[in-house]
């Protein structure tokens, strides 16, 4: 039976609001918030036909809540849930993923039913710790454990990680035979229909989420559809959009034969660490963000809980590694690493990082056989003594930077050699002003040259910037951040320009022999030697392919010399700078 529910609120808000519930197994309630009216999903893309949020009840012996919803639907989905059942009798709250539009009622739930047991991947729990600010039961799962709920309701857990989101879990209950998978197989699609009977209405969007979402991530995407190859399947619980039901299967061999075509094209990262020891995954995990900042792909393989065939095999495709290192005491780990060694070959870069439990096997011995067998280092072994503080986390995410831009240098020669093209030199031909981007976030700061910058709005004061994705400073240039925009001076620039174009190496202090003072709003650099400056706030972001146009109101300024001019920048082509 399907209950809908009308936002009280729909004259505050901006689109009309409603709640579905309905039951779509045995004990099992899906709540679907429909969101109809909304026009864009974040920063990613445009949105043709609204999207929802679904969560779900499942209610045996135990009880289990999966997912929340997005934290406009507050009042709608608590007057739901609350009327579906007491709270306080849920007993576990699984998290498929900490992104917003799913947890954005997590910290409602908790405060309602304070003893529930929130249950998720290592990286979501540690997320979750940061978002909610207050403490709370927890259960990490790893792929393959299980929880039994009682009446027939056994859950498995799967590990999918960066689909799209680093912590994503799937969960399949044996009972119902339903596979709950957050974004995975979902769409932004609102409609009245809970399952997806219309397929042709629907296949387009169906194709555009892929591809905004699960394209970039094909390689996971594969890795995800091997560990539930096995699962028999009646209906697929997605978190946006119709739940899939009549015609799985050819959702299914879709995302199969889309990733395997994707993947083709793709330079692949794998990078080796050992759950549970020391810092290692939290390390790894920083160089591949800064890695898959530069269009490559990536995958992270934890060495205790998989085969050496399956490692010899990711060897085989990767064209670049990255190994935290493991325990000496470690057999399994050391195994691997062997494998490791065994399947690679000279074409390949790799990158070593100490993971930081105390007994790490040595890093420079491994080095050496690495270099021994040719391989190119992609980035200096990273040591780590102490706990990681944020310039760790900076210094393993610039290094990923390296890894993929090193990766990607015959594509980047290629593009560049390729100006035989008139539109390509017309476009070169715009001039543009030559500036100095620099932020601070905490211990972390980060500069570059800019010379794509102009105003954007009088009312309010605006800029527009194009910072290149592949940009180490990019992790600083989010919705909320603030920088200080400096302008270069006519005949004065040029020690400025070559001391910021030059390469620093992951972690360098970018600022080293730099006369600076802090900005009042937000701390970030002010160039002593500029012309002027300007200190902004970003407040949207744009995708536009390999740049991010990034939008910023700008708070407070001053010009040092009155009289001077701006630094122009003239190229020649329009399809590199």
């Amino acid at each position: 039976m399907v209950q809908l529910t009308q936002s009280p609120q729909a004259t505050t808000n901006p689109g009309r609001l409603t709640v579905e519930t309905v039951e779509i197994a045995c004990e099992t309630t899906a709540i679907r918030c429909l969101d109809w009216d909304r026009e864009r999903f974040d920063i990613e893309f445009g949105l043709q036909n609204g999207t929802t949020y679904n969560s779900f009840l499942i209610q045996g012996e135990k009880v289990a809540l999966v997912d929340t919803s997005h934290g406009k639907f507050e009042q709608l989905y608590l007057e739901i849930i609350t009327g579906l059942i007491d709270v306080n009798t849920i007993d576990y709250l699984i998290i498929s993923h900490t992104e917003p539009d799913h947890s954005g009622l997590v910290k409602n739930i908790l405060e309602l039913a304070p003893s529930i047991t929130v249950v998720g991947a290592k990286v979501a729990i540690q997320f979750l710790e940061n978002m909610v600010h207050q403490p709370f039961e927890s259960m990490v799962v790893k792929s393959g454990q299980k929880l039994d709920l009682g009446n027939g309701h056994e859950l498995e857990f799967v590990s999918a990680p960066n689909l799209h989101w680093p912590d994503t879990i799937f969960t399949y209950d044996y009972k119902t035979s339903t596979l709950y998978t957050c974004d995975v197989f979902g769409m932004h699609y609102c409609d009245d229909r809970t399952y997806d009977e219309n397929f042709t209405e629907i296949e387009e969007d169906f194709k555009y989420y892929y591809d905004c979402l699960m394209g970039p991530n094909a390689r996971s995407v594969l890795s995800a559809l091997k560990r539930i190859d096995k699962l028999e399947i009646v209906t697929v619980a997605t978190g946006h959009g119709p739940l899939l039901q009549h015609n799985i299967s050819e959702w299914i061999g879709r995302y199969q034969n889309w990733s395997l075509e994707q993947a083709k094209t793709e330079k692949l990262v794998a990078l080796f660490y050992v759950e549970d020891y020391g810092y290692s995954e939290e390390l790894v995990r920083a160089v591949a963000h800064g890695s898959n900042r530069t269009d490559v792909a990536v995958e992270l393989v934890d060495i205790n809980n998989t085969e050496l065939t399956e490692v010899r095999e990711i060897v085989s495709q990767a064209a670049g590694l990255v190994i935290g290192m493991p325990p000496q005491s470690n057999d399994v780990a050391i195994a691997a690493l062997n494998t490791i060694l065994a399947a690679v070959h000279n074409k390949q870069a790799i990158g070593l990082l100490e993971s930081g439990g105390g007994e790490d096997e040595p890093i420079y011995p491994l080095r050496n056989k690495f270099q021994e067998l040719g391989l190119t280092e992609a980035f200096s072994p990273i040591l780590v003594k102490e706990t990681p503080s944020k310039a760790t986390e900076q210094l393993c995410d610039e290094a990923g930077t390296d890894l993929g831009q090193w990766l990607n240098r015959d594509r980047t020669i290629k593009q560049i050699k390729s100006i035989d093209n008139e539109l390509e030199k017309s476009l070169g031909r715009i001039s543009t002003g030559l500036y100095i981007i620099t932020a601070k976030k905490g211990e972390v700061q980060s500069a570059m040259l800019a010379s794509w910058v102009t105003q954007a709005s009088v009312n309010p004061l605006g800029v527009a910037i194009a910072v290149a994705k592949d940009r180490a400073i990019e992790s600083l240039m989010h919705v909320g951040d603030r920088f200080v925009l400096n302008v270069l001076e006519e005949g004065k620039y040029q020690g400025l320009m070559k001391h910021f174009l030059k390469r620093f190496a992951p972690g360098a202090d970018r600022f080293a022999g730099v006369k600076t003072y802090p900005a009042a709003t937000n701390e970030s650099p002010i160039l002593a030697e500029a012309l002027a400056y300007m200190e902004c706030e970003i407040t949207t972001r744009m995708d536009c392919g390999d740049h991010w146009v990034i939008y910023s109101t700008v708070h407070t300024g001053r010009v040092a010399q009155v009289n001077a001019l701006t630094a122009v920048h003239h190229r020649k082509m329009g399809n590199h700078y």
